[in-house]
């Protein structure tokens, strides 16, 4: 053998080689020597084409090295146009999709689809002639795309020759062109530590990177390729291929790389749970993704389905609906909402996400930040669902400066200056001054004047928000400061309906203890705790003094409600508001301490079923706690009793089951009649 005979053998194998080795990395994800003995084989290859230009051919590995930079971009027609794909958001999306499917074709049942992760990427067509690269372009506009066949050879994992048999004469592979998330970050690290600008997202860089006109750019850029249909094809190789699966297969054996997370799904409700389970999957991956293609997998029902306007009937793309980015916590402001509940809220330096520039962020309570261990200053991951407030995912403890601090949460309000409570078994910490506190100012005084509190007739929510967007009133002891000059001042007010409003407002001074307890909002104290507060204490002032252990000893009353009750009664402000109602004339009649005659329910507890004809529920309710009982809405082994009115269902069966005693509505009406009498 002469010695270029053995040059040229060398090359041969060099090769080989090479291309076995990208084929075991890249398609197989099973490297079979180490990345530097890859390196050494790849060297000696360019040094030998080198020495010897003519052993060049345009399948050597050694042309995915960038060759001189184009000038501009060459136009190329696809021969098959390039459709884009229709998108569904939600469950509802892909069962009607698979309904349409089967009407066309005519109620067929169990249908095959191909389920295939929707990597965010640029989408490109690869030509091969007679198993050699050709040429690539950009999807484009689907029927012209750029000619960027130099930047593709550059693609670690995209073959410049296809391997096997059977490989058609003419086989155009259309895929996706990507970056992966660990290339992304390394890239930005380097752009920012060279002053360049950073990429927003690895579907950019992608494309920046394959748009190059220096290829030489391209082939340092870390970018692969996942192949996921083909277009043209010449040759019989395929005819005995009659899925869509088994033609990716087919790319398979030839070398062409795959997303290994693709599967295949009988019917919407396999396609939903594929959905589901790649999107749990989603952080992990080392690409990104946005959503799911789904496919009818049989290429015959493929062309029965045929198009519409510029996407195929036979694929639809399921889109994820959180997007995320990367962006910079630069403080860290609390508001507090109509319920008194204080929430941190993240101010971050603009980010696009999810369509749209992102500058606030929710970091939902103290437990979350501790959870995420975020500080201010830290670079952050955003996550934006649809149209709900973004949220901070994770921080991204790499890029934490000396320049972090931490976040200190509030121990007053920020709006009013109460105190914020906190109890040990809730996340929330909220604002003590609901009476005074402007940010709750509105709903405080609405559930003051509802029906079962003062039950001002007339003080409807529209009228509440108008009088304090006047500021006429800030908190429920204005209204009783209101007269006839300030309630004619609002619009749509006239003379009679505010004498009317004023005649109610003084109606209205007349109430009990229990509705007055429960007009004030206290957190957790509803109509049947405020009357058993009312009923054990018998006056305010014995309320407002208690201590949480006296508390704790009204039945219905836990630790929580305790907790809020005595937070709320030691609140200067609080204290000032229920004075000045007192002040302004609110009045209930003195409750004297209760027999055991009248109330002979005392400490037993009852539950209502069933629709009563005689006497409305609420009535019977109230008429029940006057009597000691504790209302309960459903039946347990601590049920004490169970009235059961017409078509009483399934607590009638479960306190039939427990022995519980059953009251029938006429039996009630005569214990209450007897009680009454007494």
């Amino acid at each position: 053998m002469t010695e270029l005979s053995q040059i040229e053998e060398r090359a041969r194998t060099l090769r080989a080689e090479l291309e076995n080795h990208n084929y075991q990395y890249y398609v197989m994800d099973a490297p079979s020597i180490p990345d530097a003995e890859y390196d050494r084989l790849m060297r000696a290859l360019i040094a030998l084409e080198k020495e010897y230009p003519s052993l060049i051919t345009a399948d050597s590995p050694s042309q995915k090295v960038g060759g001189a930079p184009l000038s501009k971009f060459e136009q190329i027609t696809h021969e098959v146009p390039m459709l884009s794909l229709d998108n569904g958001f939600n469950e509802d999306d892909l069962i009607a999709f698979e309904k349409r499917l089967q009407e066309r074709l005519l109620n067929v049942n169990d249908l095959r689809f191909s389920c295939e992760p929707k990597l965010d990427g640029l989408a490109v067509s690869i030509m091969y002639e007679d198993g050699v690269l050709t040429q690539a372009a950009t999807r484009g506009d689907g029927q012209v795309g750029e000619n960027i066949t130099q930047n593709v050879k550059t693609i670690a994992n995209v073959p410049i020759k296809l391997r096997g048999e059977n490989i058609p004469k003419r086989l155009e592979v259309r895929g996706e062109v990507f970056m992966p998330k660990q290339g992304f970050e390394q890239l930005n690290q380097t752009q920012k530590e060279r002053g360049d600008k950073l990429f927003a997202n690895p579907r950019n860089a992608a494309a920046g990177s394959l748009r190059q006109l220096d290829s030489r750019i391209t082939a340092k850029r870390p970018l692969l390729f996942y192949a996921y249909s083909m277009g043209v094809i010449e040759g019989e190789t395929l005819n005995a291929l009659d899925f869509h699966t088994q033609r990716l297969t087919a790319l398979g054996e030839w070398g062409v790389p795959l997303c290994k997370e693709s599967a295949v799904a009988i019917g919407a409700k396999q396609c939903i749970e594929y959905f589901n389970s790649i999107g749990e999957q989603r952080n992990a991956l080392s690409y990104d993704i946005d959503g799911v293609v789904f496919k009818v997998d049989d290429i015959s029902m493929q062309k029965r389905l045929g198009f519409v306007s510029k996407a195929p009937r036979w694929a639809m793309a399921q889109k994820f609906p959180a997007q995320e980015e990367i962006t910079v916590l630069q403080d860290v402001e609390f508001q507090v909402g109509r319920t008194g509940a204080i929430t941190p809220v993240a101010r971050l330096e603009p980010v696009f996400v999810g369509g749209v520039t992102v500058s606030n962020a929710t970091l939902h309570n103290q437990d979350e930040i501790l959870r995420l261990g975020v500080k201010i200053n830290d670079t952050v991951v955003i996550r934006r669902a649809g149209d709900v407030i973004p949220q901070i995912v994770s921080v991204v403890m790499d890029k934490r400066t000396s320049s972090a601090v931490d976040i200190v949460f509030p121990t007053h309000c920020p709006v009013c200056e109460s105190h914020v409570e906190r109890s040990e078994s809730e996340a929330v910490a909220r604002c003590t001054g609901g009476l005074v506190c402007p940010a709750q100012r509105k709903e405080a005084i609405k559930h003051f004047a509802s029906r079962k509190a003062f039950d001002i007739d007339g003080l409807g929510d529209k009228i509440v928000e108008q009088l304090v967007e006047a500021k006429l009133i800030e908190n429920p002891a204005d209204l009783f400061r209101l007269n006839l000059p300030m309630l004619t001042s609002l619009e749509r007010m006239g003379d009679k309906s505010a004498v009317n409003l004023l005649n109610a407002l003084e109606t209205a001074k007349n109430t009990t203890l229990p509705k007055f307890l429960y007009s004030l909002g206290i957190r957790e104290v509803g109509e049947s705790t405020a009357r058993n507060l009312a009923m054990h204490f018998l006056s305010l002032e014995s309320i407002m003094q208690a201590e949480i252990e006296s508390l704790l000893e009204v039945p219905d009353v836990g630790d929580i409600v305790a907790q809020h009750l005595f937070h709320f009664m030691r609140e200067p402000s609080n204290i000032d508001i229920i004075t000045s109602l007192q002040d302004l004339g609110v009045n209930w009649p003195t409750i004297e301490q209760a027999s055991a005659e009248q109330q002979p329910l005392l400490a037993k507890t009852v539950v209502l079923t069933g629709t009563l004809s005689q006497m409305g529920r609420s009535e019977a309710k109230a008429k029940l706690q006057d009597m000691g009982a504790k209302v309960s809405g459903s039946v347990s082994a601590k049920t004490d009793l169970l009235i059961a009115g017409e078509k009483a269902g399934s607590k009638l069966s479960k306190a039939q089951s427990l022995n519980i005693d059953i009251w029938n509505e006429e039996q009630m009406l005569a214990f209450f009649a007897e009680y009454d009498d007494k």
